[in-house]
């Protein structure tokens, strides 16, 4: 009469006297609590959390839409802030007024379709913030030779001194 899935929004502890009323106490019968008494409500907890587990559901994808939403919004707004400054360009204040919008990068390319796990940059991120960046272009720096060795030598470019000399060279430091 009474499941006991992993996932039940019943206590152990009231599951358990569920239990005991469904065996030991049947017959048993208290002035207002018996066995159906008990198992009704019962139905009732587990209808509403089914109807709690639907309506987040129903949250999840709206959320997964007002991202999709504000996605395309972004991407639109650069693309709308690329031409105004364009635009602007023989007009200083309103130069210095598009210059002073920092919109963050978005997180996939327009026209590409990423399953539920793609995630949004919020629109309000601080301007200068790490998270909207722009990513260094090109290649890593070369690896130098150390000073005084060679790559015939003996201690000239073991490992240690390969990887501080690109420590060094990524830090901007001269090797």
């Amino acid at each position: 009469m009474f499941d006991s899935p992993e996932n039940d929004s019943i206590s152990p502890a009231l599951r358990g006297l569920l239990e005991l009323f469904a065996t030991d106490l049947a017959d048993v019968k208290f002035p207002d609590v018996d066995t159906e008494v008990l198992g009704e409500a019962a139905v009732q907890v587990r209808q509403k959390a089914d109807a709690v587990a639907r309506a987040q559901a129903a949250l999840d994808a709206a959320r997964q839409v007002l991202n999709e939403s504000q996605e395309s919004l972004l991407q639109k707004g650069q693309r709308a802030l690329a031409y105004a400054k364009v635009f602007a360009e023989d007009d200083a204040e309103l130069g210095a007024k598009l210059e002073a919008i920092h919109l963050p990068r978005p997180t996939r390319k327009a026209g590409r379709s990423e399953g539920p796990q793609a995630t949004v940059e919020p629109v309000g991120m601080a301007p200068g913030s790490e998270e909207n960046a722009p990513r260094r272009r090109g290649r890593p720096p070369k690896v130098r030779p150390v000073a005084g060795g060679s790559l015939f030598t003996e201690g000239g470019n073991t490992p240690e001194s390969l990887a501080n000399a690109q420590d060094d060279a990524a830090s901007g430091l001269p090797s």
